[in-house]
């Protein structure tokens, strides 16, 4: 049985979220609806909803109009089992010594690597997208370098992949939080699928605002593989939650932004100490530098 889209943009967060509740009062129903920020720097918002049925178009052409939105574009989509799908394509990633990989893979693993055990169905931060890629070496570069931190927070964690890692190479206290509630659900599986349920706690936080996140700092390590405007807007509270001398990984950012972020960071008391290019986007480590205040 098909299913069907409806995707449309507008320019500001809270104009895209007023017609994702309008678009859930549709005859038919969708079966979900969302929005999410265009990574490429324009401050545009898509929207999406998708539909068991076919959608009432005349409808999807009011809301756009209402809400000033560009006309929907509606598409069918084949019936297909998109796990099997994703099993299919997404081969292992190696990072490093970081080796990630579904369960379907598990016959796959290298000797002397570190396992990252993320479900095919939680394919968002398996590895496969740069900025994640990115994190993990990273993070594997610090340790040959000797990094050993006591602290460590991921902050906006996905599947919680960055917090398994660091928890993987140092026995440290490891955070791990994301402003979404599913996001942190799928945390919490993927940690107790790998078995580090005693090692890194999950919590749901809007950025480093929740006392867990307070009482932990000062951090050695944060990683924050978010957007470019959450990351430059909590510049200043990353820099004061940084132990000095700690480091700060951060991703999520387009080639093409990478220089505004770093600037902001920068003076906000950080120094660069690695910088890397795959693809489109760019990953940077900062480490804060002792005695400047922020």
């Amino acid at each position: 049985m098909p299913t069907y889209t409806a995707l449309t943009l507008l320019s500001s967060q809270t104009a895209a979220e007023a017609l994702a509740d309008d678009m859930e009062r549709l005859v038919p129903e969708p079966t979900g609806v969302g929005t999410t920020e265009v990574e490429d720097g324009s401050g545009t918002w898509e929207i999406g909803g998708y539909f068991e049925d076919a959608p009432d178009q005349a409808g999807l052409a009011l809301l756009a109009q209402i809400h000033g939105a560009r006309p929907f574009a509606v598409s069918e989509l084949p019936d297909t089992d998109w796990v099997a799908k994703v099993r299919r394509e997404l081969s292992p990633v190696k990072a490093g010594r970081f080796f990630v990989y579904g369960s379907h893979d598990a016959d796959k693993l290298p000797d002397g690597c570190e396992p990252l055990l993320i479900e095919a169905a939680m394919a968002f931060g398996t590895g496969h997208h740069g900025t994640t890629l990115g994190c993990l070496r990273a993070i594997d570069a610090l340790a040959e370098d000797g990094f050993i931190p006591d602290t460590v927070a991921d902050i906006g964690c996905g599947t919680a992949v960055l917090a398994m890692a660091a928890a993987r190479l140092w026995p440290g206290r490891v955070l791990a939080s994301d402003i979404d509630e599913v996001a942190v659900e799928v945390a919490l599986a993927n940690v107790r699928a790998n078995g580090l349920e005693n090692r890194v706690e999950c919590i749901e936080a809007t950025g480093l605002d929740h006392p867990v996140l307070a009482d932990a700092a000062p951090f050695d390590l944060i990683c924050a593989n978010i957007l470019m405007g959450p990351l430059i807007a909590l510049a200043p509270e990353v820099t004061a939650r940084l132990e000095n001398g700690g480091f700060v990984i951060l991703s999520g950012i387009l080639n093409s932004q990478a220089d505004e972020v770093i600037d902001v960071y920068t003076r906000c008391g950080n120094n660069v100490v690695r910088r890397e290019e795959i693809g489109e986007w760019t990953t940077t480590t900062l480490c804060k530098i002792c005695g400047k205040s922020v």
